[in-house]
Formats: C-alpha cells, structure tokens, sequence
C-alpha cells in the first residue's frame, strides 16, 4: 500500500483522463501505455492505494486470464504472487450421507489444466503491481486524494473535455483544470458518468452476497474423515485425478446460491451468492452468522471454518446493474463497475473488464473521426451483447444450480459459448476488427432465441426434478465436463492461434452449428428423461421434430410425441457421444427411469 497524497506538476492537456485507480483502470491505463503513445491523467479520490481493505472479486477465468497475463505482459507477476487456477468446480451433498466429509459429494469440473490460463489473485497484490508498472512511464501521472470532481464533456471530436478537481483533504483549496481529448469512468460503483448522464438501467436481478476472508489455506481435500493414505489411494481418483482440487474455484452450489473458496496466498476468500427469493441478507449479515450458515448447509465445514481467523466481511445487498451506454464517439467511456454488472457466477468480471478496455484502447488509438465513429458504431452494440448473453443465465435458470445432473447441461451450454464466442475471438485480436465484427454479430445474435429458451428448459425440468422428488442424487456423482463432445469441440478453439477474419468467421459458424447440435441433445435428454426412456435419444422421428429455440417443456405433450415416434425405428446418429451423462440414472435412485436402448452401442450408433 502506498500513501499517495499527491501534488504533481500538471499539464494542460492530456490525451486520456481516467477516473478511478481501481482495476478497471490501471489495466487500461497499463494497456495504452503499451499499445499507444498516450499520455494519461489517473484521479482517483483515495489517500491510499490500493486501499488496506481487502478487495472481492479474485476469480479469474479465461478471458480475464489472458488479459492479464498476455496481453498486460503479466505473467511472472501472476505466477509468481498468486495462483494459477484450476478451473471452476462444484459440489453438492447427497441424500443418502451426513455431508460430513468431501467425499461425500458430488462434483462437476474439468479434470485438465487450461490451455488459456487463469488465476485466483489477490486484488491489492495485483493493483498495486500495475501502479508500480504505470507509474515507472513518464506518460503516466496520478494524483490522489481528489475531491470535487467535474467533469464537462464536449460533443463530436474536435473540441477536448474539461475536467476540475482540488487535490488533498481537507475542505479548501483551488480547483484545478485540465484539458482531455478522451475522459474513461473507471469509478466502480460510484458510476461517475453514467449518474452524470442519465444513463442508469436497472436488470431483473435481485441477488445479494455476503463474504469474508480467512487466515491460511482451507484446504477442501483435508476436511474428511479419511486417512491421509485413504485420501490419496481413493479408488475415484481415477476421476478426479491428482491435482490440487483447493487451486480451483471451489463452489458449493444449491437451489438459488452459490458458495465460493478462493485461494489466495496465506488467505482464503469464501462468499456467498444468493437469490433473495430463497435467502434473506438478515441470515449472513455477519461474518458470525455466515460462518454457522455455511456450516449447516454444508457440514464438512464445520471441520475446520469456526476456528478460522476472520480478517475481513463484507456485504452487498444488491449489486447488479446495467447502463445505455458504454462507448461514444464523442470520445468518453465506461470501464469496469462503472458501466455494466450482472453477476460473480463464472466469473466475468475481469472478462468484461477485458473487452471494454479493448475495445476502449482501440478506440482511442482511432484519430480520425470518421472512422472512429464508424468503430463505436460496432463497438457499443457489441459490448452490449455479449453482456446481455449473460443475463437470462442468471435471471432464467438460477434455480438448476441445486441439482448436479440439470446443472451439468446448463454449464456445458454456457461454457460451450464461452469458450467459442468470448475466449477464441479475444485470444485472436478479432473483435477490433470491422469484418468480423459484424459476421460475430450475426452469429452470436442467432444463439439469443435458443440461449433463451434452454435456459427456460433448464428451470422447467429443474422444477419438475424437485416435484417428483428427484433432485440430487444419493450417492457422489462425479462429471469431467469436458467428456461431453461438443464442449470438448468448443475448448479445441483455444489452440486455434493467429487467426485471420476470414477463418474466424468460418471457425464460428462451424461453432454455431457444434452450439445448436448441443442445444437439440439437450432438450432430447430432457425429453428421454421425463419419458423414463433413454432410447428416445436416438430415434430420429423425435430428435429431428425438435425446434430447440421454440420447443416447450410440456411432459404431456412430450410423452404424446413420444408415443407418435416410439414405434419408428430409424435412428438418430449424433456425432459425439449421448451417452455420457448415464451415470445419473445408474447412480440415484431419483433418477428418471433406466434407458431402454444398449448403451454399450455408443455414441449414436
């Protein structure tokens, strides 16, 4: 942490102001020191930064990962003063067992090392290595604490931005001026701009999170009541493998929450999600009542969470929020916490902080006018959809967290987009780029109908699970994800490296087409499983009468299909393997009926 009460020598004019020295800011500021010849004013309103409390939001997939380590040229640090993360992983109890121990759980993960790395890192180790880097450039001046801050903006391209502020603080001092050809909110949840603007837009999130921070390493493998030899010979390591499950995002996942464990050097970050139509903030509104409601829902905690040391808590009673606007021609922007949130499910939040702040950077970079306003033109609407495609996950199907086997389509679905459609055109530089920019659009935009409706099929059938007492499983259940073929296909994408727009649209639509063959095996499954009968997924009458973007969850009207095309022997022959998920119905007595088709058969044969 640094004392940073400071009175530089000003300039005039500066080609970038950014507002807020939190992440969101000096990674931009990091990246157009690198990719321009910028000169930067950074305000920011605090005496110490980064600040000494500690900072949410360590979790970083893809993306974000590569952001960080690549492109901001960071990869030592990251090695070196965080971890690198093995994926994200969850967990649910099982019916038929205390819970006590982590074997009693059911898990779904990727059993890999990612080829596009990530990273759990702690915020103010990772902050303050980046003003150090930012502040070794004499095209870079931060001045902190700020107060009073104005800021007038200037339509068009011509006439630069004026931005006031006194400097210290206490109450007095003169105001100072500079001049600014771009002005980048990079304020967090003040949303400087976007009140300034009128550009506020509320989502259909009503979630809230409660976290804290422990002293030390909470190690999920050691809360067992197995030997240290019994942990390492466990028969189902042959599932799970050998590698540090504690290096992962660690979720302990039910109906409508979600529980983190983060690791971060001498420290563990553990935080609760939550839908507020299934928990009241009252419930964790102290680090004392987290602690004893993790303990309860999830007994192998008990263990070891109650004589932890708490540093920190915190809490948000709501925190998601949307914004018109993130990007104009008339040279401002919005980065980070300033412009959009949705959710801290998967992740996203150094994701969206990536695409902005390229977009933003290529954007400045641009001094024509005319072409800058040709690029914010795809900008902005491309910003807007790939945050918006979060958001039916979030507002739909939020309720499939509580059961492993709904959870599975639903995170396979998503993360088949993901890797597809955010990681392989970022990993490329593709979405600067004009050409591709509008044949993403028109590809992306025909997932919105289907992304829709799956996740309605995901609630439903999570719904219908719950009535008939079916959801769970009553013993451990474990799923690599990336046996399901089509997401397999998805991640092969990451080692597609130095790809031009022509083959990048190309490599989407052959995505597109891999995304609607996984969106009709997933309504099939469902339909195999209300039905009790696992051959339906293999009897082409039923699979190719499947419209996956307007077929409703209807049980009557799929048994009704069902007995119109049970008869009809041709087969359906996809072209990975269907029969990847059957170890939930040989695994729980919940489980929707036993196939009636020899699954030895294979992949659609």
């Amino acid at each position: 942490m640094t004392e940073s009460n400071q009175s530089p020598l000003l300039r005039r004019h500066y080609d970038v102001v950014i507002l807020g020295a939190g992440m969101a800011g000096l990674t931009l500021a990091r990246q157009l020191l690198l990719q321009t010849d910028r000169r930067i004013l950074m305000l920011d309103r605090r005496s110490q930064l980064p600040s000494a409390a500690q900072k949410v939001g360590e979790s970083t997939v893809q993306l974000g990962g590569y952001y960080l380590s690549k492109v901001l040229q960071l990869e030592e640090h990251l090695l070196t003063d965080h971890w690198m993360k093995y994926n994200l992983r969850f967990h649910w109890p099982t019916h038929g067992s205390s819970n006590t121990s982590i074997e009693d759980y059911s898990q779904t993960y990727i059993r890999k090392f990612s080829n596009v790395a990530s990273y759990q890192v702690d915020r103010n180790r990772l902050e303050a290595e980046l003003l150090k880097l930012n502040q070794a450039d004499d095209r870079f001046t931060l001045v902190s604490p700020t107060r009073r801050l104005e800021v007038k903006l200037t339509e068009g391209a011509v006439e630069p931005h004026r931005v006031r502020f006194a400097i210290g603080r206490g109450k007095g001092g003169r105001m100072r001026g500079v001049a600014a050809d771009w002005v980048v909110d990079c304020s967090g949840r003040r949303r400087f701009l976007a009140r300034q603007l009128g550009l506020d837009r509320e989502l259909a999130i009503d979630h809230g999170s409660s976290f804290l921070w422990v002293d030390g390493l909470l190690n999920i493998e050691q809360l067992t009541e197995q030997s240290a030899t019994e942990s390492r010979l466990r028969r189902d390591r042959h599932r799970l493998g050998h590698l540090p499950t504690w290096l992962s995002t660690n979720h302990f996942v039910g109906q409508g929450f979600w529980l983190w464990l983060i690791p971060l050097r001498g420290a563990t970050s553990i935080g609760l999600t939550y839908d507020k139509a299934e928990i009241a903030h009252r419930e964790v509104s102290s680090p004392e009542k987290l602690v004893e409601w993790i303990c309860e829902r999830f007994p192998l905690f008990a263990r070891d969470l109650p004589q932890r040391k708490i540093r920190h808590f915190g809490s948000y009673l709501s925190y998601s929020y949307d914004c018109e606007r993130t990007l104009s021609a008339d040279r401002w922007a919005m980065s980070g916490e300033a412009g959009r949130f949705s959710d801290p499910l998967y992740s996203p939040g150094a994701d969206l902080i990536a695409l902005h702040n390229t977009l933003i950077a290529d954007a400045i970079a641009t001094r024509d006018p005319g072409e800058l306003q040709g690029k914010v033109n795809g900008f902005e609407p491309l910003l807007r959809a790939l945050f918006e495609a979060y958001i039916p996950s979030f507002t739909t199907s939020y309720n499939a967290l509580g059961d492993p086997e709904t959870f599975v389509l639903k995170y396979t679905w998503e993360l088949a987009i993901y890797f597809a459609f955010y990681v392989f055109p970022f990993i490329n530089d593709l979405l600067t780029e004009g050409r591709f920019g509008l044949a993403f659009l028109n590809r992306f935009s025909q997932l919105g109908p289907l992304n829709h409706n799956i996740q309605r099929w995901l609630s439903d059938f999570y719904n219908w699970k719950k009535a008939a007492g079916r959801v769970g499983s009553e013993k451990p259940v474990l799923v690599d994800l990336l046996e399901l073929g089509p997401l397999s296909k998805a991640e092969k994408t990451f080692y597609q490296v130095g790809i031009g727009v022509d083959e990048g649209k190309k490599i989407l639509g052959d995505q597109l087409t891999n995304l609607k063959e996984l969106s009709r095996f997933m309504v099939a499954y469902i339909c195999a499983a209300v039905i009790g009968n696992a051959g339906l997924l293999t009897n082409a009458a039923f699979v190719t009468g499947i419209d996956p973007a307007n077929f409703e969850f209807d049980p009557v009207e799929i048994r009704r299909r069902w007995r119109q095309c049970a008869s009809r022997q041709a087969r359906y022959s996809w072209s990975f393997d269907p029969w990847v998920l059957e170890m939930f119905r040989h695994q729980s007595p919940f489980a929707v009926g036993a196939p009636q088709t020899n699954i030895a058969a294979g992949g659609g044969a």
